[in-house]
């Protein structure tokens, strides 16, 4: 039997045109711990979902290249069939249902059961459960984990480190299991958690299990995975042992990227030592991306950055300030105290925003570009309206007049000002969010991925605009975005958020791998971090 248990060889998958994996080939062996480290979007997703036959693989034109198994070239088209190949999966979200037990939970669609009179007469489907049996197979799963908790406990109100183990529990109790994937296994865990469910994996491991672990937490990854492949951009970069690397390589093969947007000039003249916006304690209750407690200070004229991987609390910040989640904390601007949860005086203040969700919060799509372009100022500052009579009218005139210089300035492309936003390219949907947030005479302008979903033309010149805002009109900017690239390109200095606080402030010409360690939260020093 072939020591590797696992094979991906030349695996590519399209998606609509667009190529998210190409000729991705590394294997991993019996009992080895294999780490997959990338950028979100680097592929790792594409390629579990591939692993695990999901739907969306096979109804999207399916993959090309082979997935082999002991040596076997296997064609997996469904989890089901994942399953019976011997691969299991610990979701990142938790799958238990918290008024079963520990032992419902782990032998959840495997029941024991066992006949009666009934099931006699009507079929297997009424037989009667095997909690006997059900607790004493659970009870073995959960030892291999040295688990110490009675199987017949419910799960509701368990610790988050408990469900962990319960959802590891429920993959070595099936059958014939040869193959364990780990997603971000330990993001919701304490520190102390984190190191039991490591120490776990390496039992598992000794079983000879192979596991994948996919963690950006590049600390973990150096101290208990024995080889590290790495994603970027769909591609394969490096599959390398732990032995012949360290965290500082790794974080710089994962960022690490030609920059198609190069940074313009030098360091700005224009920033004073005025603190325009001082950020103190700030959390932010956004779904999936909590601020859980930062103090951050922006200077006049600055263009700050604010990067990190997805989920991790970078675009709670400015959603937060602008009253869009529910926020605590002490924020001053220009010296006063802002008014949290409370969008109206935020904008009244003289604070802009671009939200990243330009379709869902940004623009109303079904609008014509000259309404999108006057609605906050409209609503917020009384603009674009006239009063006849004693009675308020919308000033058809004036907007159309406003709407035509917004779309000079920012070049626009588009038939009229009456053209419909949504039949707009991503690009120009991007430029009149910016006329938008231009128009309520802003002198801070938080923006959020300005650069999502659209093509490299247009991201050079919304890059162009928001420096010509900084440098011409001396608008202070604070742009998050995922794009690291980018940031780099325009920003004076970028601030990367970890779990919801400030991982550290780097400048734009930092090495790939400071930034590829803070992105990941590594403890490394500045000693280590030097390549």
């Amino acid at each position: 039997m072939s020591e590797d248990l696992l094979c991906f060889r030349n695996v590519s998958k399209n998606y609509y045109g667009n190529n998210v994996l190409s000729n991705i080939s590394f294997d991993v062996k019996k009992g080895e711990i294999h780490a997959l480290i990338g950028e979100n979007g680097a592929g790792k997703s594409t390629l579990m979902n591939i692993l695990f036959g999901m739907p969306v693989i096979h109804t999207t034109g399916g993959y090309s290249g082979d997935i082999l198994i002991d040596g076997k070239k296997v064609d997996i088209k469904s989890p089901h069939a994942a399953m019976e190949a011997g691969i299991g999966m610990v979701h990142q979200e938790f799958m238990l249902i918290p008024q079963y037990t520990i032992a419902e939970n782990i032998k959840l669609n495997r029941e024991i059961t066992s006949p009666n009179v009934i099931s006699r007469v009507f079929g297997k489907r009424l037989e009667t459960i095997d909690m006997a049996s059900m607790n004493a197979d659970s009870r073995k799963a959960l030892d291999k984990l040295d688990m110490d908790i009675e199987a017949y406990t419910v799960v509701a109100g368990l610790p988050v480190g408990h469900m962990e183990f319960i959802e590891i529990a429920r993959e070595i109790d099936k059958t014939g299991l040869k193959i364990l994937v780990f997603d971000e296994p330990t993001a919701v865990l304490t520190e102390s958690e984190a190191q039991n469910l490591l120490a776990a994996i390496r039992r598992l491991a000794g079983m000879g299990i192979g596991i994948i672990f996919i963690s950006h937490r590049l600390d973990e990854i150096v101290s208990v995975a024995d080889r590290v492949t790495v994603l970027r951009d769909g591609e394969h970069v490096a599959t390398k042992n732990i032995s012949d690397t360290n965290a500082a390589e790794i974080a710089s093969l994962m960022i690490g990227r030609k920059v198609s947007i190069e940074r313009a000039g030098g360091p700005r003249v224009n920033i004073s030592d005025e603190i325009e916006l001082s950020i103190e304690d700030l959390h932010v209750a956004m779904p999936g991306e909590k601020v859980k407690g930062i103090d951050l200070q922006v200077k006049k004229g600055e263009i700050v950055g604010i990067g990190g991987l997805a989920g991790q609390g970078k675009l709670g910040i400015a959603n937060g300030i602008m009253g869009t989640y529910p926020t605590r904390g002490r924020v001053v601007f220009k010296g006063k105290e802002l008014k949290l949860n409370d969008p109206h005086s935020t904008i009244e203040s003289g604070i802009a925003f671009v939200s990243e969700d330009r379709k869902g919060v940004g623009l109303l799509l079904n609008e014509s570009i000259e309404l999108n372009i006057a609605f906050t100022a409209m609503q917020i500052k009384n603009r674009f309206m006239k009063n006849v009579m004693g009675m308020k009218f919308q000033n058809d005139s004036e907007m159309r007049s406003h709407a035509l210089r917004m779309i000079k300035e920012l070049d626009i492309r588009c038939e009229s000002p009456a053209q419909h936003t949504g039949s707009l390219s991503g690009g120009n949907q991007q430029k009149v969010c910016v006329a938008r947030a231009l128009t309520q005479e802003p002198t801070f302008l938080f923006v959020s991925e300005p650069t999502r979903g659209i093509d490299i033309g247009a991201k050079k010149l919304i890059l162009d605009l928001l420096l010509k805002l900084n440098e011409e009109m001396g608008m202070t900017i604070v742009m998050t975005s995922s794009e690291l690239a980018e940031l780099r390109s325009i920003c004076d200095r970028i601030v990367i958020i970890c779990e919801g606080k400030i991982g550290g402030v780097l400048p734009p010409d930092a090495t790939d791998a400071e930034f590829g360690l803070l992105m990941s939260g590594s403890k490394a020093n500045t000693a280590e971090r030097s390549l």
